[in-house]
């Protein structure tokens, strides 16, 4: 398996693993984790991936006695990275997407929106980030996919894994966690505002985002969620930055950030107990939220909304959110949209932001994408 991950603009590059280590039940989860901690203890740098569903085995009441086609936990061990040149070189594509069309219809869509607005109504749950998936197929290049969709539309978070099954192209603009030494922090995104209606529309758009009531009522109460997870863990909880909007091609989204003190040993486990997966994918409370995602999703969500990244020997951690993420299995694919609802929203709003969404990707493909 080789993983490469581009956080903050700088490329670094894992090949040619030691061993993998897999998990794909959540009875064998726990020994997951014993033997990822005894890698870590023998100096060896960890890379990959933790799936969406990874999330329910820290959880009684989640948890499925299954056997997962798709991996709760996927590592490579690794001796160390190599550090690359981060480039934005052109890169022209000889196949593009092709017969793209969604999971859902918009009429059942709708009828799903309903659904979670009398959860809402009733006071099971704030708020609730809901999923659909965009499926296509594609034949090409997937790391020449990935470069030029990185070149058209440049993110913070990206990271490319090739494994013998799957290719994941993540055009993520989230940070779930980074851990240096005792420091940790999150930036969970909720927030959307469209761009390309002319130049002052643009120009205006970050403003009407950052004071948009709807908007900040969703950020606000998933940071409140994030900084009562991470309480659970460390201590000198604050939260320096409300609200930033960071401007994309096709869109502007919001982020806040939260931060913590925790111990530098802190076990992965315990760490993730606490976090995994970010409230700012599931909604809130939080796991009442996945209660209610799990009985109205259609599919898994898989590597969508899980976290990929690397650790450290010394358990220093980087991991994105992958949101704006494929997932490759021979020619089929797919990647997940998604957006939090809350009780004013609205399915044609919620449709249209998600279509928004995967612009980036739908603009590129062999013929205009027309959503049923």
């Amino acid at each position: 398996m080789q993983v490469l991950t581009q956080f903050e603009r700088k490329s670094l590059f894992f090949k040619k693993p030691e061993a993998i280590i897999a998990c794909f039940n959540f009875q064998t989860f726990l020994a997951c984790f014993r033997e990822l901690e005894t890698a870590l203890k023998r100096g060896y740098y960890l890379a990959g991936w933790f799936a969406y569903e990874a999330g329910n085995c820290f959880e009684e009441k989640l948890k499925q006695n299954k056997e997962y086609d798709f991996p709760l936990i996927y590592f490579g061990v690794y001796k160390a990275p190599e550090i690359k040149a981060f480039n934005m070189r052109p890169v022209v594509l000889t196949k593009l997407p092709e017969e793209l069309h969604l999971n859902i219809k918009r009429e059942e869509y709708s009828s799903v929106i309903g659904a979670i607005r009398e959860y809402i109504a009733k006071g099971d749950v704030y708020q609730i980030t809901y999923c659909i998936k965009l499926l296509f197929k594609f034949q090409g290049d997937a790391f020449k996919l990935y470069q030029r969709l990185l070149r058209d539309q440049p993110v913070p978070y990206p990271a490319f894994i090739k494994s013998a099954k799957f290719n994941i192209l993540s055009l993520s603009p989230e940070m779930f966690l980074k851990k240096q030494a005792t420091q940790i922090m999150t930036k969970p995104m909720k927030g959307t505002w469209p761009r390309g209606q002319g130049k002052f529309v643009d120009f205006i758009a970050p403003l009407r985002l950052k004071f948009d009531v709807k908007n900040r009522a969703e950020n606000v109460m998933i940071a409140d969620l994030l900084r009562n997870d991470l309480g659970r863990i460390g201590e000198k909880i604050k939260a320096p930055r409300l609200f930033e909007v960071a401007r994309y091609r096709t869109l502007c989204q919001m982020t806040s950030t939260v931060k913590a003190k925790v111990a530098p040993d802190i076990s992965l486990y315990k760490l993730l107990a606490a976090v995994f997966p970010s409230g700012s994918v599931t909604g809130a409370p939080k796991i009442r939220a996945m209660e209610i995602i799990s009985g109205l999703e259609k599919e898994e969500r898989q590597i969508y909304t899980g976290a990929i990244g690397y650790i450290t020997p010394d358990k220093d951690l980087f991991f994105n959110i992958p949101i704006r993420t494929i997932l490759i299995q021979g020619d089929n694919a797919q990647m997940g949209i998604g957006g939090g609802i809350v009780w004013d929203s609205t399915p044609e709003g919620e449709w249209d932001e998600g279509l928004l969404k995967a612009k980036f990707l739908t603009a590129l493909a062999k013929r205009p994408f027309i959503p049923g």
